[in-house]
């Protein structure tokens, strides 16, 4: 395979981890948000050029699914729930921001020794961006793992799900139907979740986990 196509979907695939960092950084709501919309777009990106190198038309429909509705529509309805229930805000974060990205990188480093070491006779491309996909998945669980705001690990859950993509597509890609069924299912979950954090608005004054906790006699 042309080593161009490799480094630059390679290049793709790094950028998105990079930007999953970047997600974990950030300590403001509208800021969130938007690095959020970033890594979709960086998504749809990489999935357009997997679709162009695998010869794989239905990817181009996944591509288009992950610019329309995560690039644009999702961080557009947050934003709206953002300032309707009034958060923009400060994100408070579990351990801060430093101790968070440290741990973040340590489970790169994981990522990558597992992945390249279980993929080791597979092909060149999927082999990387798998290690990729996964370090993008586990820095979304972190992400939602060290965030109090509920919004915020909204954000979390949905870059975890564009790791998930990023892996489904890297190894050959999915069923269209499946792609689908997923776009489908992230819609509707972001519609219950958004009537999820009204309710929660309205009973606790606020969508702060923490609070939530507290609320139950639970406070640390």
């Amino acid at each position: 395979m042309d080593r161009f196509v490799l480094d630059f979907a390679h290049m793709l695939a790094g950028f998105m981890v990079l930007v999953s960092f970047m997600l974990l950084y950030q300590d403001r709501m509208f800021s969130l948000l938007n690095v959020f919309a970033l890594q979709a777009l960086v998504l749809a990106a990489s999935v357009a050029w997997q679709a162009h190198v695998q010869a794989a038309p239905h990817l181009y429909v996944t591509a288009a699914i992950a610019l329309v509705l995560k690039a644009i529509i999702i961080p557009l309805v947050l934003r709206r729930v953002v300032v309707r229930l009034g958060i923009h805000r400060n994100i408070e974060t579990v351990g801060g921001i430093g101790l968070t990205m440290l741990f973040g990188m340590g489970l790169v480093a994981l990522a990558m020794v597992v992945m390249l070491r279980a993929t080791a006779a597979a092909d060149p491309l999927a082999r990387e961006d798998l290690a990729f996909a996964l370090s993008v998945v586990l820095l979304g669980l972190l992400m939602m793992v060290t965030r109090r705001n509920a919004v915020s690990q909204i954000v979390g859950f949905m870059s975890l799900e564009n790791g998930l993509i990023l892996a489904a597509t890297g190894a050959k890609g999915m069923p269209l139907v499946v792609e689908i069924s997923v776009a489908f299912s992230v819609l509707v979950a972001l519609i219950v979740i958004g009537v999820f954090l009204f309710r929660i608005r309205e009973r606790f004054d606020s969508v702060d986990v923490h609070a939530l906790d507290e609320s139950r006699g639970e406070r640390p």
